[in-house]
């Protein structure tokens, strides 16, 4: 399976037919380098609050509201280029209204060749989030089976907690996506961190997308900083470094990585360790230590 995994440039685009032409020209991209799953980053449809306007864009509050308002719009752009160039794309993330909701979750979709399978909506949000922009956890982590093999997503701060990954592989998840967007080089490496960590637990390939470059006409998304990457677990098959292909920071492209499915199998049952398979153990070890630190 070929993977493309994007740092993603965010543009000040005057209408959606711009937009559009840019998701386009992504893809195109992608599918001609023979990649079947193409992963963008987390609030990558930011972009489509300035096609409101400049104050809209430039304001927190409305920027959600201007960005949720293409949503189905951007749905189905990705839907038909998944149906026409046959692969499988995680969009970009953004944040989105449900009917009778006050406050907006960040959701990515995933369509396939056949249209949509799924959406995974952010669990825990940042501090930003949280404090200044009011965005709110959404529907609970759920992997989704898809011809390429079985998937979740972990969207960028998400990708930090084991135990939401450990969700996902106790799902089922052979791959897991990390969409992301951080506007420092210590925000990106924790979630290139995590992300390295969940491969490593779960035995698994993680992807990472990044956001990258300055977008200065948006308060929330202004400075950009990451490198597309995908990782695996260091043992029997894959890189003993965990990197199995990486971009080059700050600078937007694909970053295109070569997995073999089933050699996350093989791996879990075969490699010089099981973290897959003694997760439970673990467990089991530190409910003890707590239950003897607890003693009178």
């Amino acid at each position: 399976m070929k993977i493309a995994t994007a740092a993603y440039s965010l543009d000040l685009l005057p209408d959606f037919t711009a937009y559009a032409e840019k998701q386009i020209n992504w893809v195109r991209e992608a599918a001609r380098e023979g990649a079947e799953l193409l992963v963008f980053p987390e609030y990558g449809r930011m972009e489509l609050a300035a096609l409101s306007g400049p104050d809209a864009a430039a304001d927190l509050e409305a920027s959600l509201h201007a960005a949720h308002a293409y949503t189905e719009e951007a749905d189905a752009l990705m839907a038909s280029l998944a149906e026409g160039y046959g692969v499988h794309i995680l969009a970009a993330s953004g944040p989105v209204f449900e009917e009778g909701a006050e406050r907006p979750v960040n959701r990515a979709s995933l369509f396939g060749p056949d249209g949509f399978l799924g959406d995974q909506d952010k669990q825990v949000m940042t501090r930003f989030e949280r404090e200044k922009w009011d965005v709110v956890p959404g529907e609970p982590l759920e992997v989704i089976d898809t011809a390429l093999g079985k998937i979740g997503t972990l969207i960028c701060y998400d990708a930090e907690f084991p135990l939401l990954g450990r969700e996902l592989i106790e799902q089922g998840a052979q791959i897991i996506l990390c969409p992301s967007c951080t506007d420092s080089l210590a925000g990106y490496s924790r979630v290139r961190i995590g992300a390295m960590a969940r491969a490593l637990e779960g035995q698994c390939v993680t992807v990472q997308s990044p956001t990258v470059g300055d977008a200065k006409w948006s308060p929330a998304i202004d400075e950009n900083v990451g490198i597309a990457s995908v990782y695996g677990p260091p043992d029997l098959g894959f890189p003993p470094n965990g990197i199995i292909a990486e971009g080059t920071l700050n600078t937007p492209g694909w970053t295109f990585a070569e997995i073999d499915p089933a050699a996350i199998a093989r791996v879990r049952a075969q490699g010089s360790v099981f973290n897959h398979a003694h997760w439970p153990e673990s467990h089991a070890r530190a409910d003890q230590s707590r239950k003897l630190r607890d003693l009178p």
